[in-house]
């Protein structure tokens, strides 16, 4: 299988697609967002897409439900990865010779208080962790925050493992493609996003449907419509156990929504 993600070859998207597909796959490096999705739609060697979607500690990518939502592609499965952050820096490096570090800025976030730690070391922004690891040269005063993968892949070397400043710190990724899973009987998760009437009480009309029909509202979120001031979308994962109550739900609610559509139907990922 091929598949796409974001970032290049050393990536946590790149870890997570073997978590998920096993390690007998090859990857579609993309540096952007946008640039996975056209890959998706666009490359006819591509098989499905992995998208990072929520981090435990970061919150919602926002702009990513906003691709899904515009761009047809379809959500048909889900898994989620424990991110652990490394100090990597050219082979023979030392921590307490390290001037700068480079990363991304969510990958700095998340090892602050080991960075606060490290005195007049330069904090560098860069555009993907594996690439900061990668672009390391044989300067042993420059480190970057990435992945065991990237510094196995890139032949650097690990001088302070898990750096990261909470250990529960879990990424969800989200399999997408162009068309739904044949089996829809078999799933137990989906994605929708709706559009609630403009009137008073009525999302909390279309949750309480929600519970009634047997179905665990998992996340809401919600995001403005272009153009229709202080007028959102909602996306919502909810989870069931059958899917004919996801059917009868899906019924139920359009009693109060001016718009809705499905994202997918998948198995809930762990």
């Amino acid at each position: 299988m091929k598949i796409a993600i974001q970032g290049i070859e050393g990536c946590f998207h790149q870890i997570a697609a073997n978590k998920y597909f096993g390690h007998q796959v090859d990857v579609l490096p993309c540096l952007s967002f946008d640039d996975l999705i056209k890959t998706i739609k666009q490359d006819s060697s591509c098989d499905l897409g992995i998208m990072a979607i929520e981090n435990s500690i970061a919150g919602s990518l926002l702009q990513n439900y906003k691709l899904l939502q515009e761009n047809q592609l379809k959500i048909v499965g889900e898994t989620y990865l424990r991110i652990e952050q490394n100090l990597i820096a050219p082979k023979g490096s030392k921590k307490e010779d390290i001037k700068e570090v480079h990363s991304h800025p969510m990958a700095i976030y998340q090892c602050k208080l080991f960075l606060d730690d490290m005195t007049d070391v330069k904090l560098m922004e860069m555009e993907d962790t594996a690439l900061s690891v990668k672009n390391l040269n044989g300067n042993k005063n420059v480190a970057a925050i990435g992945s065991s993968l990237s510094a196995t892949i890139y032949d650097k070397e690990i001088i302070v493992p898990s750096i990261e400043t909470n250990k529960d710190n879990y990424t969800r990724f989200l399999i997408i493609g162009n068309d739904e899973v044949e089996d829809v009987e078999a799933t137990n998760k989906a994605s929708i996003y709706l559009v609630a009437d403009h009137e008073k009480g009525t999302l909390a009309k279309v949750l309480e449907v929600i519970a009634r029909c047997n179905i665990n509202l998992s996340k809401i979120q919600s995001y403005p419509i272009v153009g229709a001031v202080w007028q959102y979308y909602f996306h919502l994962d909810l989870e069931y156990e059958s899917y004919r109550d996801f059917k009868n739900m899906l019924l139920k609610i359009t009693h109060h929504t001016s718009a809705i559509k499905i994202l997918g139907n998948y198995k809930k990922g762990t």
